[in-house]
């Protein structure tokens, strides 16, 4: 019994260590977890601007595609055919309706 007891205190403080540590990790995990998740749902600035290069590029890309579309039903227009010039007035109203969304940049 006697050996018991020196063995037990011993343990006692070999464990102390890991005690406080678990109880220190118990502490923090709701913080961490709480800063996970604002990282989660935040966007950085980067990426915000990441996106808006994406968006900018898809609606230039789009317009690129109005305009030769335009120009060929602009081409079969002035070739005689009605429908074509009908159809050049749309594209031309959808291209007036995307340009103010995209930025103007300025010759360097």
């Amino acid at each position: 019994m006697r050996q018991i007891v020196p063995l037990a205190l011993l343990a006692a403080l070999a464990l102390q260590g890991c005690l406080a540590k678990t109880a220190f990790d118990v502490a923090t995990a709701p913080v961490k977890v709480a800063g996970k998740a604002v990282d989660l749902a935040t966007t950085s600035q980067s990426e915000a601007d990441e996106k808006r290069g994406r968006e900018i590029r898809k609606r230039e890309e789009e317009l690129a595609k109005l305009e030769r579309r335009y120009r060929k039903q602009r081409d079969d227009c002035e070739e005689g055919d009605r429908k074509a010039c009908d159809k050049a007035r749309e594209t031309y109203e959808e291209i007036e309706r995307i340009l103010p969304t995209i930025p103007y940049e300025p010759d360097r």
